[in-house]
């Protein structure tokens, strides 16, 4: 059955500060057709991301650098 294989991520993100940046980076994110859903914790400075299906690190953290804001590894 397809969804079976979710699986969740968390993202450390230096650079959110409102919704405004909260919402930027789960629009970019859910545009990606591997997610299912972001959402932002901004005290906590994360972003759990839910995946349909696998999908290179890299690319999520592309997506969120590339908006102006700082992956934690």
């Amino acid at each position: 059955m397809f969804g079976v294989n979710q699986s969740k991520k968390i993202i450390k993100v230096e650079g959110m500060a409102c919704d405004h940046c909260a919402k930027k980076i789960e629009t970019a994110l859910k545009e990606i057709k591997q997610v299912k859903s972001a959402k932002i914790r901004l005290e906590e400075k994360e972003v759990e991301v839910v995946l349909k299906e696998e999908i290179d690190n890299k690319i999520l953290e592309d997506t969120i650098e590339d908006l102006g804001y700082q992956v934690i590894k």
